[in-house]
């Protein structure tokens, strides 16, 4: 198998919110933010191409399809759809992938699965590919609460159940149906996250996902104000990073600005820390 992290568009969303319950003062020495309290974060995905040739997205990151009003607000400042251009560049454009994994459908691990055709509707990306997400999650996001109703985007997940391509996965069908990848729901972040385990080599990678988005989530009492359920959350991040340091597992950031692989680390307090490594050679 091999293994790669694929850059896709950035986005800026307020710290205060990245940071839940922690107050600046704290979280303002992790990360910078600029004048309007804004953090800088990755959208990025991951290519998994296994041993038989099958290509496999986790995730499509933002994407272009705000219109321009959002991605001012957002601070999506690139123009172009970053996760394709970066596959066309792996010679693996959109159209070769086989499967997109997506661990829920909120819009900045999703959007990236539109575009916009001449007459400014909304198409679908990667039309070879199964788009696979957890059963609960897209019932989330085909009924999606108050709190969490501007997360998704009404048009995608129209098209995803016309596609005829949409494979939903229950928090039962734990196993994937492709060798060396493994399903587990967590439930913190939004009912029915799908986080997808990597078996390789001497040390699994999980793509947390939001369960952990980057580096100084890994803190175990750190979450974000987007969380449906912070102290479930936090009980499921104890339980993975425990049970991760035990095989020397690694973790994949979405999130995370500088990378996307990192290595987990534990001090001489217990306490939790993640640091970069370099794309895995599996």
């Amino acid at each position: 198998m091999q293994i790669f992290s694929i850059e896709g568009n950035s986005q800026k969303l307020d710290g205060g919110a990245m940071f839940g319950n922690a107050p600046k003062e704290i979280w303002k020495t992790w990360i910078k933010s600029d004048e309007r309290n804004r953090i800088q974060l990755a959208c990025r995905g991951m290519l998994l191409i296994t041993d038989d040739g099958k290509k496999i997205l986790f995730e499509a990151g933002i994407g272009d399809f705000f219109e321009e009003k959002y991605r001012e607000r957002y601070g999506v400042e690139e123009k172009e759809n970053l996760v394709v251009q970066n596959l066309e560049k792996m010679d693996c454009s959109h159209d070769k992938i086989d499967y997109v994994i997506l661990s829920h459908l909120h819009f900045d691990h999703a959007g990236g699965l539109l575009k916009r055709n001449s007459n400014g509707q909304f198409e679908l990306l990667f039309p070879k590919a199964k788009y696979i997400v957890s059963q609960i999650q897209f019932e989330r996001a085909v009924n999606p609460h108050n709190r969490d109703k501007a997360s998704y985007v009404p048009e995608m997940i129209k098209l995803l159940k016309e596609s005829g391509r949409l494979i939903l996965v229950n928090d039962l069908a734990r196993d994937f149906f492709l060798k060396g990848v493994k399903f587990f729901i967590s439930n913190g972040h939004t009912p029915g996250l799908l986080l997808s385990k990597i078996e390789c080599g001497k040390s699994p990678i999980v793509f947390v996902a939001d369960l952990i988005p980057g580096c100084p989530w890994v803190h175990i009492p750190i979450t974000m104000g987007y969380d449906r359920y912070p102290e479930m959350l936090i009980d499921e991040k104890r339980a993975l990073l425990d049970s991760l340091i035990k095989v020397n597992g690694k973790l994949f950031f979405t999130h995370e600005y500088d990378f996307g692989f990192a290595k987990l680390n534990v001090d001489e307090r217990g306490k939790y820390f993640a640091t970069k490594c370099e794309d895995p050679i599996l």
